[in-house]
């Protein structure tokens, strides 16, 4: 549906006399109460003239008065001099939190590469990953070990499946290969 200028004048009418964009979009036919939205805006019509919206509240059904509850005052006591309350105001103002600073383009931290992993454990994870229950992802539970093996995009992918280690994701083998000793690192660290 293209906006004619027919149609716009239309749309500019109704919207003067205070019709809803649901009642215009009946009208126009073809056309949604979000179109006409959109329209209203791209035309600068969002404010409607003072004689409408008095119109459209004069219609509207006038809530009932609710009745005011009655709140008693203590009785003024004297003793010595009255202290006025002072207004707490909170000097410190809460401190914003800094949100981390994503550079597009920026390298990832470096990761570990397979070179740095023992060739022991190495040995033990090709010898595990034979055995492997091969899980799918819906077949995984919290005691199983969620290892992903092969390519994603492949046929030719599962989950190890062994039971986890307590309280980590993975089998006692993969856990070797994923958590390192904090010591290990400092020293690898150490030796660049």
């Amino acid at each position: 549906m293209a906006w004619t200028d027919d149609r716009v004048e239309i749309l500019k009418t109704m919207w003067g006399d205070g019709k809803s964009a649901s009642q215009i979009a009946t009208e126009l036919g073809g056309v949604t109460r979000n179109a006409v939205i959109g329209k209203v805006h791209r035309l600068g019509l969002s404010n409607r003239p003072a004689k409408a919206a008095k119109a459209t509240t004069a219609n509207a059904p006038k809530p009932a008065a609710a009745a005011k509850p009655k709140v008693e005052k203590p009785a003024p006591t004297r003793v010595g001099k009255q202290k006025k309350e002072v207004p707490v105001v909170n000097i410190h103002p809460p401190i914003p939190r800094p949100r981390p600073i994503i550079i597009a383009g920026k390298p990832l931290p470096p990761q570990r590469s397979a070179n740095e992993v023992s060739a022991e454990a190495l040995a033990n994870v090709k010898k595990i990953e034979e055995k492997a229950r091969k899980l799918t992802l819906m077949q995984l539970t919290e005691r199983t070990c969620k290892w992903p093996i092969g390519d994603p995009a492949t046929d030719e992918f599962w989950f190890c499946g062994h039971p986890v280690d307590p309280g980590k994701p993975y089998c006692e083998t993969h856990v070797s290969v994923a958590f390192q000793p904090m010591s290990s690192r400092r020293d690898r660290r150490a030796s660049r």
